[in-house]
């Protein structure tokens, strides 16, 4: 008989934020597969929970995951674990659970700790539909992208994001997005837990007077039927070019490159400035 492939969430910052279940299948599991053995290991030494660990990351996903499904095969029960909260939510596991499916292995989910959840039941947005984006691009022009496609959608928007990027990221939607409520939390469960809640502007002021720590998950609020406002600069640079006798799809790939706008964008600006 084939074994059978727990996916176990586990605390994103407090110890005790872990079911009775998830302890027992950790403490029966033939084998851990850990994203960092070094930060499970500190978990299952809280708990006296000596089950051995094996390292199951990003970079060797690929690999990893046939060799645990043997294992699945041969009749083992595995439990997989991501450094903090729920394993496949922008953490490694999604390749294991996909070829575990296709195997016929059973995979039994144990609920538990996530940041995403946490933040959004504490945000006051909408929580009856929401869309979560994980971690946006690093590189400012696709991430100005990515933020222009999600300018009109009417969910609540839920983002991960490192603490140096957090300030760019606030300004690159206070740009596309306009002033909407925002909130960002902080260190979740942990002893320094901080939200800040708002507007854009005001969170984008708070992490200039306080640069932020610890990693961050920020929700806004969706598009409401108020248009984002053309940006002035890019709006004053579309009327130089104009001037200058550009035509439109010239002046499109220009400032697209620029500002790092879609190109398409670009394009409905200046037809909008020409009217």
């Amino acid at each position: 008989m084939t074994g059978t492939l727990y996916i176990v969430a586990t605390p994103i910052g407090n110890l005790e934020d872990i079911t009775l279940r998830a302890l027992r299948v950790l403490k029966e599991a033939d084998l851990i597969a850990a994203e960092d053995t070094r930060r499970t290991k500190k978990l299952l030494a809280h708990y006296d929970i000596s089950t051995p660990l094996t390292s199951y990351y990003d970079e060797i996903e690929r690999e990893k995951a046939m060799e645990l499904i043997k294992q699945l095969q041969n009749g083992k029960t595995i439990a997989l674990v991501s450094d903090a909260g729920t394993p496949t939510l922008s953490d490694p596991g999604f390749r294991l659970v996909r070829e575990a499916i296709r195997a016929g292995i059973a995979i039994v989910p144990l609920p538990g700790a996530s940041a995403l959840l946490a933040v959004l039941s504490a945000s006051g947005l909408p929580t009856d539909r929401f869309a979560f984006e994980g971690f946006l691009p690093a590189k400012r022009r696709e991430r100005r992208e990515k933020l222009q496609t999600l300018a009109t959608e009417p969910r609540t928007l839920v983002f991960y994001e490192a603490p140096h990027r957090l300030s760019e990221t606030l300004g690159d939607m206070l740009e596309i997005f306009g002033d909407r409520e925002a909130v960002f939390g902080r260190e979740v469960t942990k002893a320094y837990e901080e939200f800040v809640r708002g507007s854009l502007s005001e969170a984008l002021a708070a992490v200039a007077r306080k640069e932020p720590r610890g990693e961050i998950t920020l929700a806004v609020a969706g598009f409401a039927g108020e248009a984002p406002a053309m940006d002035a600069e890019i709006d004053s640079e579309i009327a130089n070019l104009l001037d200058r006798g550009l035509r439109v799809k010239e002046i499109a790939e220009i400032l697209g490159e620029k500002f790092g706008h879609p190109k398409k964008d670009i394009y409905r600006m200046v037809l909008q400035r020409q009217k």
